[in-house]
């Protein structure tokens, strides 16, 4: 376990070091900041002035081992209009991080009834509801479910704020838009996981010592189903975590997506490299995490 621990920290460096690299250069490629920051009508050397100021006057490569020193002291550098990187993703944080986890809440618990009960009950009418669920989850756009639900319950209804405020009803509706969409995976997974397992010789055999139909189900079916389920689920997260630009901006919410749209829009290229090495951690530490919970759901799962 040791070794592969330091086996996957080390990729995960790699990861991390690959990716920074890559989005340095390809946001350069976006164009100069200093056009989107000063006005068309400004004089060359003022120009020449503020590119000095922000740095942008020296070689790529130059920029390029600066910024990559400043990370192993977790410098993020600074925002064009002068603040920390790493106080603006940090104070963006907690809104996607909480919408994060109110999606995932409604995804797990939509999802994974529906599809254990779609496969326990396979060809009934639960099987057909939960089905269509999926289908309808796969197939309707995030940006329109969000603004259907800002219509229908804000608008018409007003039961529901329709823009981010600091009460736990604001997130309600950006949890179901964004949710939506994983409760039909993770519904579709758990069917199929569910039924190739119901069918496995060692749940017959629980079936024929006589157990009830409820222990079959949840402790030896539902657990070895997880696995893949686990996967997708941890993919889901790191996806939440982002922050879905679409949806954080039909609600106004304040959270990394609409950030680094922003940042993107006003060529803030440390923001933008600041929110996408953020972004990577999260993938990477959750796919961490992911992998050393095969082994708690799964006996049978060794690392050496």
């Amino acid at each position: 376990m040791t070794r592969y621990l330091v086996g996957r920290i080390f990729q995960a460096v790699l990861g991390l070091v690959f990716i920074t690299t890559l989005v340095f250069f390809l946001v350069r490629l976006t164009g100069d900041p200093a056009r989107i920051l000063m006005s068309d009508f400004a004089p060359l050397e003022l120009r020449e002035e503020l590119a000095q100021r922000l740095g942008l006057d020296r070689p790529l490569y130059e920029q390029y081992l600066s910024y990559m020193g400043g990370l192993f002291s977790l410098d993020l550098g600074r925002s064009f209009n002068g603040q920390p990187v790493i106080d603006i993703l940090l104070a963006r944080f907690p809104a996607t991080a909480s919408l994060a986890l109110a999606a995932m809440f409604v995804a797990i618990v939509l999802g994974l009834p529906l599809g254990i009960l779609s496969a326990v009950y396979r060809g009934s009418a639960i099987d057909i509801f939960a089905r269509t669920v999926a289908l309808f989850g796969q197939s309707v756009p995030a940006f329109w479910l969000a603004i259907m639900l800002v219509l229908i319950f804000a608008v018409i209804l007003r039961i529901f704020p329709v823009a981010y405020s600091q009460g736990i009803e604001s997130y309600v509706l950006p949890a179901i838009a964004i949710g939506w969409a994983a409760v039909a995976g993770i519904a579709r997974l758990v069917r199929s996981s569910m039924l190739d397992v119901l069918d496995s010789d060692y749940v017959r055999m629980a079936r024929a010592k006589g157990l009830p139909s409820t222990v079959v189900v949840v402790k030896h079916a539902f657990r070895s189903a997880l696995i893949p389920v686990l996967t997708f689920a941890g993919l889901v997260l790191g996806s939440f975590l982002n922050g879905s630009v679409v949806v954080e901006t039909v609600f106004a919410w304040p959270g990394l997506g609409k950030l680094t749209l922003d940042a993107v829009n006003s060529r803030d290229f440390p923001v933008v490299q600041g929110a996408v090495i953020m972004i990577a951690v999260f993938f990477i530490t959750i796919n961490l995490l992911v992998d050393l919970l095969y082994a708690f759901l799964d006996p049978r799962v060794r690392y050496r």
